[in-house]
């Protein structure tokens, strides 16, 4: 379909992990690095990177003209930008800076090699609709703990758009410019960056001190908590449970990224059950543990059936926000 007359992304969608690729036409190379791979499978770069992006003005997140996806990462080898651009049934991707190698080694495990839709069997008639109309949705697996981890400590009991407010703050001031052609793109700090932000930088990008205090325990074991990258999906949530302010929530978002883990349920979300509820039961009350019992028959797979319900867009009617937006940093 034209992009022209493709639906919309809408907040729920995007919540699934929707993000629109424009469909461009290739660029000259000019990376240090380039690779293509042939994936065979279908791929939606946009449903498959989409997770990775935290709002419309992440700094380590683009999408250009061209169709291609940037990626700004702090890799085990150093900063780097990756390029990718799906061309033909083949991905293009070029990458620079010291993280180069590594992000290129990481690139099918990235676009989803490790995922196996193939487990998955829908249950209900709405979940069976949208797997077909989304037939490139892949798990990204990025293999990198802390950049999805820390965005997920800042989204804590708080709105979105608070949350992509502080992380755009803090990455554009305390990071790095990315390596290459990648303007206005940073690489989130480094663990002794993070570890040095002063009290009141916290409190102007709106972030309070429970919060920056669990990202400060974090980044003190960086090393640690990036080794549950290579564990299993519940032994990688169990190690990050054991920082004092990481609960099911945030271990579970996390892990769905840095793990391309297809069973982690989000629990503890405000908005996730009555979702999921009102999909499959036409009860938009639901709880967690109803939430669990609709999402009984998806065992092993529950992931992918929650974004695949919230990529579908059916949502009950909005009421008032069980949330309102508290800016500290006006305190």
């Amino acid at each position: 379909m034209s992009s022209r007359f493709a639906p919309r992304p809408t907040r729920t969608t995007v919540r699934g992990g929707e993000t629109a690729v424009p469909e461009g036409v290739p660029r000259q190379s000019t990376a240090a690095l380039s690779r293509t791979w042939q994936p065979p499978f279908p791929l939606d770069l946009g449903l498959t990177l989409g997770p990775l992006r935290r709002g419309p003005a992440d700094p380590t997140f683009r999408t250009t003209p061209d169709g291609s996806v940037w990626r700004a990462s702090r890799t085990p080898q150093g900063a780097g930008t990756l390029r990718v651009a799906a061309r033909g049934g083949s991905v293009e991707a070029e990458a620079w800076g010291p993280g180069a190698a590594w992000l290129l080694d990481q690139l099918p495990a990235l676009l989803g090699e490790s995922d196996d839709p193939a487990l998955f069997t829908p249950r209900h008639s709405l979940v069976a609709a949208t797997a077909h109309r989304r037939p490139g949705l892949r798990l990204t697996r990025t293999g990198l703990v802390l950049e999805s981890l820390i965005p997920s400590i800042l989204e804590q009991k708080i709105t979105t758009e608070e949350a992509y407010r502080a992380w755009r703050l803090l990455v554009r001031k305390y990071g790095e410019q990315a390596p290459g052609p990648a303007l206005h793109m940073c690489v989130m700090p480094d663990p002794r960056t993070w570890s040095l932000i002063p009290s009141w930088e916290w409190h102007k990008a709106g972030v309070d001190n429970k919060r920056a205090s669990t990202i400060l325990r974090a980044v003190a074991r960086a090393a640690r908590l990036e080794e549950a990258a290579s564990m299993d999906p519940p032994q990688a949530q169990a190690r990050l449970e054991l920082i004092p302010g990481i609960g099911p929530w945030t271990s579970a978002e996390t892990v769905q990224r840095s793990n391309g883990a297809p069973d982690a349920v989000t629990l503890g979300d405000v908005h996730l059950p009555g979702i999921i509820g009102h999909a499959l039961a036409n009860n938009r009350d639901a709880n967690d543990s109803e939430m669990l019992t609709l999402l009984t028959p998806y065992e092993g797979q529950r992931h992918r059936a929650t974004r695949l319900i919230l990529l579908s867009g059916r949502t009950p009617p909005r009421r008032t926000p069980k949330m309102r937006k508290t800016n500290i940093a006006t305190w």
